[in-house]
């Protein structure tokens, strides 16, 4: 009995009131194919309707693929998930109350497939305490509508936890490129592995079923075993995908250096113009230490990668992405999540076990708003829902983060001219806030946890010394006064050794990073 069915068929196998699984980043492991089947279905009969949505990370172009497809009144009654600002119109109704909404930790979420697998009872973490996903401030909850609670804080041997309660699936959707007729699944051409496996897996023992999208179908036995992600055992029904709704990321349909089966040379990677960005990612990498694991978040921290590829530096280093690639350079942008010549690809749930428990040196993530006690926000403006992603779990977990931030936003545009910064016009919104609207880093749990903690934008650089904020550098060419102060909401503490920051890293061509980070103990192993 064949286990292929069309989209349509599919979208009909998802009851009401269902709870639907998804793993997928951007539209990396997204089987838009089955999506575009049930937004069919909905806007047609009004079923499927009322569907819970869980999953991990942000799924979307930006605008019109991914989630979005979903973004209809009545199709989805609650959304759990660690970020919806890939799909803006989700996001819209998760602000407008359409729906209930849960944020909570990327790496938490794709866990919890594994515990929901072994019918244990959820997940146990410190990581969101002192967030707003802690129950003692916010819960996760991302609107009015969300009344119920998802998170518990428990006492444990002395120590206070987060206990994140399993989800039970009623139906899996995953993706995969490769299907034999018994419905083992492979995924050469994917650019990430994703945690297919254990959402499969769960599904499968809550009782409900796993649909696959597939790129083609194989004869039964053509496909080597150790190259099997997810066993026909666990899969139900497979869609083979047009071409066009089957893409590697939301800006490139297939790329060989993505998958690993090619590698491409670092000097083809475009380099940055000579900005803000560009300055924020040189004072960045300054902080890399040789032999350590990194990671980056999107948008200005991903310049790091391209500065240190650009300054032959990037053998000095470990870069991965919280996806589960290991070495090579992360891509930016609409690529988010991809790699150039990865080493090394595990499953994303096993990638945040090693995060989770220490294997991070170094993170370098991006800041919407900072605040006098050195609380980071890049989860809700506005009341407006983007979700935390993988972010809570990095910064957390990391023995150094160094959030990496514009100083203002909104139509900033500086000059880099001789070794100084030339603000050519500010930007409108402030970035340093007195109290930030939503806590997705607490600058509180870092203090006692002794974390090491930099704030680097392209005019100061601030530092959490014992749980103060504190400036200590500011750019050669602005004034502490006009530039830095009087456009904080807020003042800081300011060192009583400040510096200005290298005058190199605001020359157009630099080319210093090599010989700084070669100045610089290597990591030591604990």
């Amino acid at each position: 009995m064949t286990k292929v069915i069309q989209a349509h068929q599919a979208a009909a196998l998802i009851r009401d009131g269902a709870t639907l699984g998804a793993c997928a980043i951007t539209l990396s492991g997204w089987p838009e194919e089955v999506a575009l089947a049930v937004e069919a279905s909905f806007l047609a009969s009004g079923h499927p309707a009322d569907l819970t949505l869980v999953h991990s990370t942000g799924i979307g172009n930006w605008k019109d693929k991914g989630t979005n497809h979903f973004a209809h009144k009545g199709l989805i009654g609650r959304w759990v998930g660690g970020h919806t600002g890939l799909s803006p119109d989700m996001a819209r109704m998760i602000l407008d109350g359409e729906m209930e909404g849960h944020c909570l930790p990327q790496g938490v979420l794709c866990q919890m497939w594994r515990e929901a697998a072994a019918h244990h009872p959820g997940v146990l973490s410190k990581i969101g305490l002192g967030t707003f996903v802690d129950p003692r401030l916010e819960g996760g909850k991302m609107n009015r509508a969300t009344t119920r609670d998802r998170v518990k804080v428990i006492a444990l041997e002395g120590e206070e936890w987060l206990l994140y309660p399993s989800i039970p699936v009623d139906v899996a959707i995953i993706r995969a490129s490769t299907a034999d007729e018994d419905g083992n699944l492979t995924m050469e051409d994917e650019g990430v592995l994703m945690e297919a496996l254990p959402l499969a897996q769960a599904a499968r023992n809550s009782g409900g079923i796993v649909i696959a999208q597939v790129e083609r179908l194989v004869p039964r036995g053509s496909l080597h075993p150790k190259s099997v992600r997810v066993p026909g055992v666990l899969v139900n029904h497979l869609v083979v995908a047009r071409p066009e709704h089957h893409w590697q990321s939301a800006g490139t349909y297939r790329n060989p250096s993505f998958s690993g089966d090619l590698r491409v040379p670092l000097e083809a990677i475009p380099e940055l113009p000579p900005d803000e960005r560009l300055v924020i990612a040189r004072r960045a990498a300054m902080e890399l230490t040789p032999g350590s694991v990194v990671n980056l978040g999107i948008g200005v921290p991903d310049g790091v990668a391209i500065v240190a590829a650009q300054e032959g530096a990037s053998d000095l280093i470990t870069l991965t992405t919280e996806l589960g690639a290991i070495g090579g350079v992360p891509a930016g942008g609409r690529n988010f999540a991809m790699s150039f010549n990865a080493d090394v690809f595990i499953e994303h749930q096993a990638m945040f076990d090693w995060y989770d428990g220490g294997g991070l040196d170094q993170a370098f993530l991006g800041a919407g708003e900072v605040d006098r006690h050195g609380n980071v926000n890049v989860s809700k403006f506005s009341g407006r829902c983007v979700g935390c992603g993988g972010f809570i779990n990095i910064s957390q977990a990391t023995r150094k983060v160094v959030f990496c931030s514009s100083f203002t936003a909104g139509g900033l545009e500086v000059a880099l001219e001789a070794g100084r910064l030339a603000i050519r016009r500010e930007g409108r919104t402030r970035k340093f806030v007195r109290d930030v609207e939503q806590v997705t880093f607490s600058g509180a749990y870092a203090a006692r946890t002794g974390q090491s903690v930099l704030y680097v934008s392209e005019r100061a650089v601030f530092e959490l010394a014992e749980g103060v904020l504190t400036l200590t550098e500011i750019a050669p060419g602005v004034d502490l006064e006009r530039d830095v102060l009087a456009r904080m909401d807020f003042t800081p503490a300011i060192s009583p050794d400040l510096k200005l920051m290298p005058a190199g890293i605001f020359a157009p061509a630099w080319g210093g990073l090599r010989a700084h980070l070669e100045t610089r103990p290597a990591m030591a192993f604990a």
